[in-house]
């Protein structure tokens, strides 16, 4: 079939594959020209996004996995990637404003409540003088 369009020899392979990411480029190009964000959207920009949106996923997996085994659980729940996110800096700013459902809170005492150590040194002392 001479300039056809028959069986090609060629395998399809995806633009994620291309781009060497797990995140699907097709579908974010979608979600892209689909969300009126611009009037054009260029064949780069999908790719970067995707490639973003993964590194930031991988950097929060990770730290959940480890808040994980700390906890020595083999399985991620939303407490571990609370206390992920909450404890590293950079994605605490990121993520201030958002919920995570049945996540929980970072433990924390106020410094005013805990006990005064001079207070209970004095307090030892007074005793002793009966």
């Amino acid at each position: 079939m001479a300039g056809g369009r028959g069986k090609s020899s060629k395998k399809a392979v995806s633009r994620s594959t291309k781009a060497g990411l797990q995140f699907p480029v097709g579908r974010i190009a979608r979600f892209l020209k689909a969300g009126k964000y611009a009037t054009r959207v260029g064949s780069g920009a999908p790719v970067y996004l995707a490639a973003v949106l993964e590194y930031l996923t991988a950097e929060l997996l990770e730290l959940a996995g480890n808040a994980a085994r700390d906890n020595k659980k083999s399985r991620i729940i939303p407490r571990h990637i609370q206390l992920a996110a909450r404890n590293d800096e950079e994605l605490s700013k990121l993520l201030e404003t958002v919920t995570i459902s049945s996540g929980g809170v970072l433990p924390n005492i106020h410094s005013v409540l805990l006990p005064k150590k001079a207070a209970v040194t004095d307090a030892s002392k007074g005793l002793s003088d009966l």
